[in-house]
């Protein structure tokens, strides 16, 4: 049917949003009218975070985060890009921008927390979606990671950081998979797969159907963001990322002096002038404002310490080359086959993403996408010196991987998929990799889109193997403590919601990680590191030796930590102790909302109590804290499975719902589905959509 003039929105059953117009700008205009109605306060609170004026509006809660954007000058970043784009991007981000601020003239950006919070959205400007897009990026990347390293090397030696640093990243559970049209029922591709991040209320990605002559494209979109830049089904087309863990951000230890008001930084030439010295002021709701410096060398802005000492400068590929990759986003949208995805990605920057793609025609391509410096391998690894001249980048990018796919192609954060050493240091260990592609292949031939939902509930944890070795090996103990040892030495190795013995085993191992936090050697991890609070979740020491569990056990013994001692601890303490409930009782969704971090407390909105399956190491990762907590922060923010071969039998499902508001029908309408594995059709025939009456023009 011919595409109406007047941009026009329609909803699914499940309040999801279908948007009509006549072009690209018209429906980019549109996409903006509709995230600024559903997602009204969820996108407006971004643009504070971008701006650095969340403690404006919220209080001295926002201070931190309102000081790492001032001082790493994220809003004069997005500005340049958004400058350094070609004029059609820049006119179609600009119509989604005046479809934001329309829905504000327009009365329709009226959340309750608004009103909760005594706050109002305002007017923005141009560059606001990609500040947006680069506040759920920029601390995305391995930064905070080289202040780990940089504080377990201060603090235990430098030899100590291979304890934490082989196959051990922070928050890594992302999962895609491909079959080509050679292992499928139907002779054309599938791809499936489960984006994993924080798990925000209202959720990080909203449900979209974006159509206009050019292009008809079903995908996850930011709220804030124009396109669907991560996950798409553009009918002959479909594509899915992960994070391809590379290393793209490197940290420089600045030496700086100041003289007659004037900043100078010590770079491979000698004493240079800084590129930026100024302060600036931050207001502070309820209480003074505040004034930070803000300084930027030749290598990047300063983030950490300053002129007296300590600084550390950021340099990332967005702000050294000017660009974000927003030029992707349009021919993206267009694109018609695997090539042209391809091609597209072309100009992506950052966040580096593994991506897979397929097409009708039956080509599928796994790729790596993004722009990795060239530069000296020590500058993955921890701050470099800014004065040396072998650390400074070199002013060329890193060749990506490129792969045809004849069967299938799995992608979950792993070192194959994302790279290896050409990109990267750490990588998800392999264990969910390994199991999808078990599965795959257990299934065999005819793989058709239920196969490829059952693989995203697979609750066999990747490294129980590692863990049951220690059990097997944990020496004297008193009968309870050994009838737990038993009983653990039973269990299947499945983090099923449902298992008691999953219950007991997660106890078990949140007792062993606090053990060996507390072990002489580890226990010097928990000194302060002199950082600001807003890295605190990088610099946790508990959670850190969480995440290197596995590697702990293979290598703690020969650095002197007791692992052995550290087991038998842990199974004493929780034998004299036992879980009374399931896995589930305990690990239960923790949706996280800004009001939960700033502002009067008790006002965010909740969800009912929702026990999951899963855990950090299952291809279900939906993640805990061993140690800190057993709910689950961070987790599968979507979940999909394209049909190549008729996108109308594809599926997808977030985890609360299509609206921002809480008094909505669709605020977590998904929310059980989600919970238990379950996936809502993508509709693609209008007449089974309804109208919205209200007129977006």
């Amino acid at each position: 049917m011919p595409m109406p003039m007047r941009p026009e929105i329609f909803r699914d059953p499940w309040g999801i949003p279908h948007l009509r117009a006549g072009s690209p700008d018209e429906l980019s205009f549109l996409q903006g009218y509709n995230a600024a109605a559903d997602r009204s306060w969820q996108v407006e609170m971004e643009r504070w975070r971008s701006e650095g004026r969340t403690a404006e509006h919220l209080g001295a809660d926002g201070l931190d985060w309102d000081r790492f954007a001032r001082r790493v000058r994220l809003d004069d970043t997005v500005r340049r890009c958004f400058e350094n784009l070609d004029a059609e991007t820049r006119r179609w981000c600009t119509a989604y921008v005046d479809g934001v601020n329309h829905a504000l003239e327009t009365g329709r950006r009226d959340a309750d927390e608004f009103s909760a919070t005594d706050t109002a959205p305002a007017a923005w400007q141009p560059w606001t979606p990609l500040g947006v897009f680069l506040v759920h990026h920029i601390l995305f990347g391995t930064f905070p990671n080289k202040l780990w390293r940089g504080h377990v090397s201060a603090t235990l030696g430098a030899d100590a950081v291979g304890l934490f640093s082989i196959e051990a990243p922070v928050w890594a559970g992302s999962n895609a998979w491909a079959a080509a049209g050679t292992v499928t029922a139907s002779g054309r591709p599938l791809l499936a797969g489960d984006p994993h991040r924080l798990m925000e209320l209202p959720g990080v990605y909203q449900q979209v159907r974006l159509a206009c002559p050019e292009f008809d494209v079903v995908g996850l979109a930011f709220p804030g963001v124009p396109g669907t830049p991560h996950f798409g089904h553009a009918g002959p087309v479909a594509w899915a990322v992960t994070n391809a863990m590379a290393d793209y951000q490197d940290l420089f230890r600045e030496q700086l002096r100041s003289s007659g008001g004037l900043v100078s930084a010590l770079g491979p030439d000698g004493w240079e002038p800084v590129q930026a010295h100024h302060e600036e002021e931050i207001l502070v709701r309820g209480a003074a404002s505040e004034t930070v410096k803000v300084i930027e060398t030749a290598r990047g802005p300063v983030i950490s310490g300053g002129a007296d000492g300590g600084a550390l400068s950021l340099r990332t590929p967005a702000r050294a080359a000017g660009t974000l990759g927003f030029e992707a986003l349009l021919p993206l949208l267009r694109s018609r086959s695997a090539a042209d995805v391809e091609g597209a990605l072309d100009a992506w920057v950052e966040p580096v993403n593994c991506v897979l793609v397929a097409d009708s025609g039956g080509d599928v391509r796994q790729l790596v996408a993004g722009k990795v410096p060239v530069r000296n391998r020590q500058n993955r690894v921890s701050p470099v010196p800014a004065w040396s001249a072998e650390h400074q980048w070199r002013g060329a990018w890193e060749k990506m991987p490129r792969l045809n796919v004849a069967s299938l192609a799995v992608n979950a954060n792993d070192r194959d998929s994302g790279g290896g050493d050409q990109l990267g240091l750490e990588f998800a260990p392999a264990h969910r990799a390994r199991r999808i592609r078990q599965l795959l292949e257990e299934h065999g031939p005819g793989l058709d889109a239920d196969a490829m939902q059952q693989i995203h509930m697979d609750t066999h944890l990747g490294s129980w193997p590692a863990l049951r070795g220690l059990l097997q090996e944990s020496g004297s103990l008193t009968a309870e403590a050994s009838a737990l040892r038993e009983r653990l030495l039973q269990w299947d190795g499945h983090m099923d919601g449902s298992s008691n013995e999953a219950g007991a085993f997660a106890a078990w191992r949140s007792a062993l990680v606090l053990a060996l936090a507390r072990t002489p050697k580890l226990q010097p991890l928990a000194e302060p590191h002199g950082f600001t609070p807003l890295f605190g979740p990088w610099l946790h020491a508990p959670s850190r030796v969480g995440f290197a569990l596995e590697t702990l056990i293979t290598k703690g013994p020969e650095a002197g930590v007791d692992v052995g001692e550290a087991t038998r601890e842990a199974l004493e303490e929780v034998a004299a102790a036992p879980p009374a409930g399931t896995w589930g009782s305990s690990h239960t969704v923790l949706p996280l909302h800004a009001l939960n971090d700033h502002g009067p407390r008790g006002l965010a909105p909740s969800v009912p109590a929702t026990g999951l399956s899963g855990d950090t190491g299952c291809v279900l990762s939906a993640e805990s804290l061993p140690g800190v907590t057993d709910r689950s922060f961070r987790g599968p923010v979507a979940r999909y499975v394209w049909d190549l071969a008729d996108r109308a039998a594809s599926r997808w499902v977030v985890p609360f719902g299509a609206s921002g508001h809480p008094d909505d029908p669709h605020f977590a309408s998904q929310l059980p589905l989600w919970a238990a594995g379950d996936l809502i059709p993508v509709i693609t025939d209008w007449g089974q959509l309804t109208k919205e009456n209200h007129d977006p023009r």
